[in-house]
């Protein structure tokens, strides 16, 4: 994760616009069908439209450059933006209720990928990318720990298309369930913020939730995706521990840095709550910084959905799905079952 660049040229906008525009233009019908259906909310309807557009019409490959641009940037803007509505209070304090609980789903994330991969016969590298993918923040926990443990494209694209399938599912059955068990705001943001997988898709289940829901687990998220660093300082040790077993030399992880797999715009996201904070945000402008927020995301989970090719997802093969869906059960029961023994439910 690298810190939203601002840099504009003129060959990026020509080689951007077409998808931006795309995700833009199909963002702002899901933002319209989300006022008219609160209870879907428009960051569901803007991925699923997303989804049912790239499978359907398969928009062709200029409009990839904007669409990934989107995913990424844009949902990385939209979470700063989120921070100008939130205190530096409200983001401490809820960053340390929900750790007890993140770090229990993140053992309990590992040890079933261990267990379940070792019976379905899933290979060390897949296993761990998998469950690394489950435990701390999807797709971006992955492309981080892939040239660490140095998973091959076919592996890493296994882990990212199965870790995206349950995103997909999770945004469109969390919410349900939620009101299902009656749970509270507070309640379904901690256990979307710690059962779901990628940023994108806590985000979109949370605010589709409520607005209180949706601020909670952005929050319990962003707290969980720092623990991608020492994750992958872990990662890297075992690795040069191994290497150096094997071939008997000093080990090297590779391209290994502490900086490239550093989740930056959490640090852009505590200085917009620390603007809020400091009572720089004007209460009239608040209103509207949140509206850009939840549009932002919208058109980032659109891209999101752009992305999709549910054939290669199909592709993917049935024991990491099986796997991927193992992990995702446990990770999901423990936190609700965290939070009932200790009164948060």
């Amino acid at each position: 994760m690298n810190t939203p660049s601002l840099a504009i040229t003129p060959s990026l906008v020509r080689q951007r616009a077409p998808g931006l525009l795309l995700a833009v233009a199909i963002g702002l019908l899901a933002l319209l069908l989300g006022r008219w259906a609160p209870l879907i909310g428009g960051p569901v309807i803007g991925i699923v439209l997303g989804i049912v557009v790239r499978n359907l019409l398969s928009p062709g490959e200029r409009y990839n450059p904007g669409i990934a641009f989107a995913g990424k940037k844009v949902l990385q803007w939209s979470i700063i933006a989120l921070g100008f509505g939130l205190s530096l209070s409200q983001v401490a304090k809820t960053g340390l209720e929900s750790l007890s609980v993140t770090l229990v789903t993140m053992s309990v994330a590992f040890l079933a990928a261990w267990g379940l991969g070792r019976w379905l016969g899933v290979h060390d590298k897949l296993m761990v990318l998998i469950g690394v993918g489950t435990a701390i923040c999807g797709g971006s926990a992955i492309a981080a720990a892939t040239p660490i443990i140095r998973a091959d494209d076919h592996d890493t694209a296994f882990a990212i298309s199965t870790i995206f399938l349950f995103n997909v599912i999770a945004v469109l059955l969390f919410p349900l369930l939620g009101h299902l068990m009656n749970l509270s705001d507070l309640g379904f943001g901690l256990w979307a913020g710690t059962a779901i997988n990628d940023t994108s898709s806590v985000v979109a289940a949370g605010y589709s939730y409520s607005h209180a829901a949706g601020d909670y687990a952005t929050i319990v998220k962003l707290t969980r995706a720092t623990l991608i660093i020492p994750v992958c300082l872990v990662l890297a040790f075992v690795v040069a521990a191994r290497e150096k077993r094997k071939q008997a030399e000093a080990g090297s992880v590779g391209h290994f840095s502490l900086a490239r797999i550093f989740p930056w715009f959490i640090l852009w996201f505590l200085v917009a709550s620390a603007v809020r904070t400091a009572g720089l945000i004007p209460t009239a402008v608040q209103p509207v910084l949140h509206m850009l927020a939840e549009f932002l995301i919208i058109v980032a989970l659109t891209a999101i959905g752009l992305s999709a090719n549910l054939r290669k997802m199909a592709a993917s093969g049935a024991r990491p799905i099986l796997l991927g869906l193992g992990v995702w059960v446990a990770v999901a029961v423990s936190s609700l079952l965290v939070q009932l023994a200790i009164g948060q439910i």
